[in-house]
């Protein structure tokens, strides 16, 4: 149960160039560039609810059991089926445009998304 609870942006890094390798639009990039996201997750077990606010005041919810497929949805509103994996902690998934992992580590939670040679850390602490 280590993910549960609310947790809100404390740094990042990559940001810039990760959002622009997705397309995300400038005025959009300069919203989010020091916006605090919220992320709330509820876990039971393997079931997780995972939710992020962003700055265009959209929430984005996805639900998902480990190891297996489900519905998924991006920031843009992009439906996809994928699968969560979990090792060593760490939750595991692919994206349409890039692959993303979770962990707690420190009492904090670390978002890492890749695309290509670009990488997004994103450091939450829980609220």
């Amino acid at each position: 149960m280590a993910f549960a609870g609310k947790w809100e942006t404390e740094s990042q890094e990559g940001y810039n160039e990760f959002c622009k390798l997705l397309g995300i639009p400038d005025d959009i990039i300069e919203k989010g560039r020091d916006y605090k996201l919220i992320t709330e997750v509820v876990q039971n077990g393997n079931e997780f609810s995972w939710s992020q606010l962003y700055p265009t005041n959209k929430t984005i919810s996805n639900k998902f059991v480990i190891d297996q497929e489900c519905d998924m949805e991006t920031i843009g509103g992009k439906k996809f089926k994928a699968t969560v994996t979990m090792e060593g902690g760490k939750l595991s998934t692919r994206f349409p445009n890039y692959h993303h992992t979770s962990e707690i580590s420190g009492g904090k939670l670390i978002e890492t998304s890749i695309a290509g040679s670009v990488v997004l850390k994103r450091t939450s602490k829980k609220i």
